[in-house]
């Protein structure tokens, strides 16, 4: 499973008064934590606490990289904001994301190219979020269709089905892992899939709970990575022995720290 970790985020507020005061220990201790808790990647976000994102991006970048060697997911709306971070990236990078709008895709496809970077697809487009599997499919086939025009390797697609609050739009988590298993058919190879996890339980009580037992029931359904909280014990313990139990580690009786120092 591809591990995303969430936490660096400016919209927490922590996050938000490290970047305001430019103080590097909660930001590192952040990357440290999630990487030993087993995140494969960091998700890299300004939020709303920056006037300027891209010196921001940058500095967070260079933070991380002082401490840990983890992929970033640069993780911003604006193009420049994105490839200011891929721009001084060491390691593996990650474009979080695009939607399925031409002049979106115009930009950000040539963009992974350019830095050897994955790229997370968006189901969605300015129209807004799809209400079936098959509105999902229609834009992650317009996806994965433009990325292999562009010679943009599929291997390195994320597609993400959009998942929405539970308390809000419940009949969409089984559309979601619906379109999970059908995602994997639009192409050969197939493009991998991601979701954003902590989205099905905003609003609600119990997160923890509501969280993880989606992510059990998605990765049954062929998911490949997720966006989420890995300090999270409950959540990353049902993780990996759903991982376990499919199949895609061998046993043993430490098996859950043995997954995270993989």
């Amino acid at each position: 499973m591809f591990i995303v970790g969430e936490l660096i985020n400016g919209m927490y507020k922590k996050v938000g008064a490290a970047i305001q005061t430019k103080d590097k220990k909660p930001i590192q201790d952040l990357a440290i934590a999630q990487t030993n808790a087993g995140a494969s990647a960091l998700d890299v976000n300004c939020g709303p606490a920056s006037a300027n994102p891209k010196e921001t991006i940058k500095w967070l970048v260079e933070t991380i990289q002082e401490v840990v060697d983890t992929t970033l997911a640069l993780d911003s709306t604006k193009p420049d904001v994105i490839e200011a971070g891929l721009s001084i990236a060491k390691n593996q990078t990650v474009i979080n994301s695009t939607g399925a709008d031409v002049e979106r895709l115009d930009i950000l496809v040539p963009m992974a190219l350019k830095y050897n970077s994955s790229l997370i697809g968006l189901a969605m487009n300015k129209k807004g979020v799809p209400q079936d599997k098959f509105q999902r499919l229609e834009l992650a086939a317009t996806i994965v269709t433009y990325c292999q025009e562009k010679n943009f390797p599929i291997e390195k697609l994320y597609l993400d089905p959009i998942v929405l609050p539970v308390n809000v739009a419940q009949a969409q988590a089984e559309e979601v892992l619906e379109a999970l298993r059908e995602f994997k058919l639009l192409s050969d190879p197939a493009p991998k899939t991601i979701v954003g996890l902590s989205n099905i339980s905003q609003g609600t009580v119990n997160r923890s709970l509501i969280n993880r037992t989606f992510l059990v029931m998605a990765q049954c359904s062929g998911l490949e990575g997720a966006i989420l909280d890995p300090l999270d014990k409950d959540l990353m313990d049902a993780l990996i022995s759903a991982e376990l139990i499919r199949n895609k580690q061998i046993y043993c009786d430490s098996f859950l720290d043995a997954y995270k120092k993989k």
